[in-house]
Order: C-alpha cells, then structure tokens, then sequence
C-alpha cells in the first residue's frame, strides 16, 4: 500500500459532509502544534482538520501522546506559553476564525459557547472552595447575574446532573464527594451556561462501569434537551460505538483515519485504526488443572474502621465495616477477579490478606500456615512469596530512586542475592521478564510512559519470585493496546512461573480475558461468585446484572 492511498483515509473535509446540512459549526483546518522544550521543538500535532456539525457528537480517539487533548485544548484557548500553532491554522467557530481573536474575546467564548469538561475532577475543582461557589462564579463570569440568582441555578444544575441531596451538596468540598459525584458536578459547571460545543476529555477513564453508564447517558440526555454539539475524546472503544456519529482516528499527532462510525468499525482502512480495534480484551484464562492446591484461603475475614462524626469538641466516633465476613480460596496458578463498585470493599479486602491492613476477625492461611494475627517482623519471611501491584505505578515508584535501585531494594529487604553482582542479574532478568530492555537501570520513573511504569512496577513484584501476587487494578488508566499488552505479559509469566493471581478491578472485560473465578463485592459483602463465564454470561443478582449491562452495553 503506496504512502498516497494511506494518507487518502484522513483528508481535510469529513466523507459525510455532502449529507450534512448547512455549515459546521466548527471547521478546524490545518492544525499544528508545536511545544518548546530543552532538546528542541516537539510538534505534538501536525496538519490536521476536523468539522463537528450542531447536535451531533464526534469522537477522537488514540493511544496517549496522539495529540487528542492538545487538539481540544487548542479549540479552548488554553496552550501553555510554551506551544506555538502554525500560521497556516484556522479553527472557524459559527463563521468566525476563533485563532485570530484576541485573549479577552477567547475568555468570553471559553465556558460560555464552548465548555470542556476534564480527565480528573479532582484536579480541576479547587479543593479550597465549596462545590455551590466554584458553580456560582461559572455562572457569574460570563453573565450579569446576582449571587442568589446563581446560587439557585448551581441548586438546579446539580439537580439536573441528578446528584443525590443537590442542597447538600452545594455547601461540601470537592474531597467529601465520590468520582463520579465530582465529574457530576464538572458537568453542571460546563452546562452552566448553555453552551453550544461541550468538549468531553476522557470523561469517565478512571470510574466504575456504572457511574460511567450513568455519565455518558447524562451527557447524551442533556445533548438532546440542549441541542448541544459534542466532542468526545476518550480510547475505550465500546463508548465510542455507544455514543458517536463520526470518528477520527488519531496517532503520533497525525490524522490517520476518519469516517462514520459505522463504517469505522465495520471496515477500517487504516492499518493503525484496525490495530486498534483489534486491542479490546479478547481471549480466556486456560483451564485450571482440577488437582491445583490452595495457596491463599480466607475465612471470616472482617475489617472496619472507626469513622469521626460531630464537631472538633464532641466527636461521634462510629464504625465502619468495609469488610463484613468474607472467605475466599486462591489456588496455585489460578487467577482470581475482584469485581464491584468504588466503596465496595475490593482493595481493603485484598490488602487484609496480604495484612497491610489488620482485619478484625477472620482467619487467613498462606500456603497451609495461618497468617493472621502475625506481627509485622513474623510476616516478613513471607513478603517475597506475596507481592502486590498498585493501580498507579507512578505513585508507587518512588520518582527518586532510579530503576535498578527501585527492583534492587526489594531483594536487599529481603535478603535475596548473594552479592551486588547477583542481585543486578536478577534486576535485568525481572525486567526482562516483563518486556523491558536491560539496558534502564539508571533512568528514572518520569522518563517512561504509563504502560513502561507499569511493567516497571510487574518486574519489581517478580523480581523476588514470588508465588501470589496481588493485582490492584492495574490496567485501567491505561491505553486499549498498553493495556493488551500487560495482559499477555500477565498470562504469560503465570504459565512461565506459576504464579496465582488475584486481581481486583472494575474493568469486567478485562477480567472476562484473564480470570478463572470472579467474586462479585457490594457493599463490603460477596453477592456472587463462580467461573469467569458462568457470571458473566449468566449473572444472578441484579447488581451483578446491571455490571455487566454497563461494561458491556453501555446502555
């Protein structure tokens, strides 16, 4: 296939423009962003076009680093002084080239006509301010307004963004409320003043599969009552089916493909599009063999915690169950899923076992031993026989600490290898393992992306050969083909090592590719359990239901 018929899949003006009436509400052409950094110049984007037509939504999808979000934040007006945009760019907003606008003009567009809603909440509320008064002064920059006027359009958008107890809610701090309340709240502030584009930046990558239902659906409801034009940037490929009429496909900043989305999901052209389609989780855990012993089995297992209630003076303490009498059994080379909603106990659960936390009653057996009750210096011996893999590597590697010194310091706690030399091959043989080069060992964790981190993170767990490793949701904020590939690397050093796994996560694809068993956690207590299929394909509970409904039909 010639250069010319590749690039043919992405030119300047949409394929459906013919059937589309009237003008594009937005017509970017030629868009190319460059940022100035120590080595140089990076383009980040480079020559690409797009038209988003009124009431409808189109989706950009890619890997991280593509250049969707620079895309989107050059629509916004909101560039670091860092970046440059070529002189040949033109975004053309209801007739008017909004590029050429000055910074005053750009400020009274942004939040007013064209809204965008964040990646993470948390970051973009201002953790100083209630929720009621970051919502009254959205309102109140972009129209004449009194504060008791705005005060009651902030209670009725919060109504209409279907929080619970809006009234509540407008006088708590963005920290009291859970990830899809806060995303809630990111959404009234951009509809608070009806804007005509509503630019949705990876809206629902880190929540449940449930709030995330719930989120796009708020979004398309309120797009239909409003008339509103969507931009949806997001790389999980089932919304994108669920929820866009156009797609445009991007890579390493350049348009590669763009079409209806039927068409791109029915016959994609580009090699980089079909590579991307043919990312989602697929597969099933082998067959476990019937004679397979325990490893880990639990029984009773109970965790809570005293929670302050009151004023500073009479404090109210109560108790907290986040674990209510739960047993499992994990046996040798099987994986084991952890499935439920945000709060529903999942990850106390699985440090209990592993006694990072202290569970309040249960019993818990390692290998035939009894494991609960041991004090930290009886636990040590076993702390290289169970290991653990955090959702986010770059919180959990230590950003001072090199590579090799990060892996290296597990083995010297617990006093594996004979000397530095040994200890180094075993370094360089764990990350060989999990699919890095050797060659790193003096680079830091900033320096490589969120998958690498997270192979980085895998290769210090396996570098102590251990026999059960905890998987706390390891994939999800990562890319649909970052996250194919952690997926393999996971199977394949079970079937290389023989490791048992009990992975928690919300992800029930991804569990639906890797697991044996699944158990099914609401509200601190198991509700179903049984073979990966069976509960999937067949699920008992309602609760269990509406997962499954949510993963996979966003519906």
């Amino acid at each position: 296939m010639t250069l010319q018929a590749i690039t043919s899949f992405a030119p300047p003006e949409r394929l459906d423009n013919s059937e589309r009436p009237g003008r594009p509400l937005i017509d970017a052409r030629n868009i190319a962003v460059s940022f100035k950094v120590e080595q140089g110049m990076v383009e980040a984007v480079k020559d690409i076009s797009f038209q988003l037509y009124r009431g409808e939504t189109i989706a950009i999808v890619g890997e991280s680093g593509s250049g969707k979000s620079v895309t989107a934040r050059t629509v916004m007006g909101l560039l670091s002084k860092r970046a440059t945009i070529a002189s040949q760019a033109r975004i053309e907003f209801d007739g008017a080239d909004i590029l050429k606008f000055s910074p005053r003009s750009r400020r009274a567009l942004r939040g007013n006509r064209i809204s965008m809603i964040f990646q993470e909440p948390m970051s973009s509320l201002n953790p100083l301010y209630t929720v009621g008064s970051q919502i009254v002064e959205a309102i109140r920059v972009h129209s004449r307004m009194s504060r008791k006027a705005a005060g009651l359009r902030a209670l009725e958008l919060l109504r209409q963004v279907q929080i619970p107890e809006p009234e509540a809610r407008l006088n708590q701090y963005p920290h009291q409320l859970s990830g899809g309340q806060r995303q809630r709240v990111m959404i009234a502030m951009a509809l608070s003043n009806d804007p005509d584009v509503l630019i949705a930046d990876e809206p629902t990558t880190a929540l449940d599969v449930t709030v995330q239902a719930q989120i796009l659906n708020l979004i398309r409801r309120l797009q239909r009552e409003r008339g509103m034009a969507v931009v949806l940037i997001t790389h999980d490929l089932t919304i994108v089916r669920k929820f866009a009429d156009y797609v445009y496909v991007m890579q390493h900043g350049e348009m590669r493909e763009h079409n209806t989305t039927a068409r791109i999901f029915e016959e994609p052209q580009h090699p980089y599009t079909r590579k991307l389609l043919g990312s989602e989780p697929h597969g099933a855990a082998p067959p476990l063999d019937p004679r397979a012993e325990p490893l880990l089995t639990a029984a009773g297992v109970r965790v809570s915690f005293m929670m302050r209630h009151g004023g500073f003076f009479r404090p109210d303490l109560r108790e907290l169950v986040a674990v209510d009498s739960l047993g499992l059994t994990l046996r040798r080379h099987e994986t084991l899923g952890l499935v439920g909603e945000s709060g529903s106990g999942k990850t106390t659960f699985g440090q209990s076992l592993l006694r990072l936390n202290e569970p309040t009653q249960g019993k818990i057996r390692f290998d035939g031993e009894r494991i609960d009750g041991r004090s930290r210096a009886e636990m040590r011996p076993l702390r290289s026989r169970m290991q653990i893999v955090f959702q986010d590597p770059f919180a959990s590697l230590n950003p001072r600490m090199t590579i090799g010194q990060i892996i290296e310091e597990g083995l010297i706690v617990n006093g594996l290898g004979a000397t530095r030399r040994d200890r180094i091959d075993r370094v360089r043989d764990a990350l060989e393992a999990a699919g890095m080069p050797d060659n790193i060992l003096s680079r830091f964790p900033h320096e490589f992306s969120g998958g690498q981190r997270q192979r980085i993170a895998i290769a210090r767990a396996v570098a102590l050969e251990p026999e059960f490793i905890l998987l706390d949701e390891p994939t999800s904020a990562l890319d649909l083909s970052v996250q194919a590939q952690i997926i393999e690397l996971l199977r394949k050093l079970q079937d290389d090592r023989g490791l048992s796994y009990l992975f928690i996560s919300h992800d029930l694809k991804v569990v639906r590719a890797l697991c044996h068993r699944v158990i099914v956690m609401q509200h601190g207590r198991i509700i179903e359990e049984g073979p990966v299929g069976d509960v999937l394909s067949h699920p008992k509970t309602e609760y269990t239901q509406r997962l499954v409904r949510a993963a996979f039909e966003i519906a």
